[in-house]
């Protein structure tokens, strides 16, 4: 956050697996209210269409876990709270597979003006673990584009 502070840029997070935790680790910072603008829990599929504006016939055919889905959530949340940066997660947490994915199948994005780019995470472990690794991995690549694009 300090960073984004810094740059006077705003965040914005679209969140799925990780069910709130990404916004509530930015929003832990003091001086959160000077950047955060915003977060979407769209934990079910059907509202990471409806309301973050993921293709429909992607989500379809390949299913949430994806990385042009986490891709697309975070230039859709980036869009809908007018934000400098959107982040997002997507992935499997457990206990069972999604869309023929195993559990720890993790995709983090960041979406900045100068475009979006997604990585993919393998993690281990209990469902809280694997959260709390896909919070930490979505924080550190943001923290990481940040620098790159702003040079800092």
């Amino acid at each position: 956050m300090r960073r984004a502070r810094y740059g006077r840029l705003t965040v914005a997070v679209a969140e799925s697996l990780t069910g709130g935790q990404l916004a509530a680790a930015l929003t832990s910072v003091p001086g959160a209210s000077s950047v955060f603008r915003g977060s979407v829990t769209a934990y079910a599929t059907d509202l990471k269409a409806s309301i973050l504006g993921v293709d429909a016939t992607l989500l379809a055919e390949h299913g949430a876990v994806h990385p042009e889905v986490a891709r697309q959530m975070a230039e859709g949340v980036r869009r809908l709270c007018g934000a400098d940066v959107g982040v997002a997660t997507t992935g499997v947490a457990g206990p069972e597979p999604q869309d023929g994915r195993p559990v720890g199948t993790v995709y983090t994005a960041v979406a900045t003006p100068d475009g979006t780019s997604s990585r993919r995470w393998w993690f281990t472990g209990s469902r809280a673990r694997i959260q709390r690794s896909s919070t930490a991995a979505a924080l550190n690549m943001a923290v990481g584009r940040l620098e790159m694009w702003t040079g800092s």
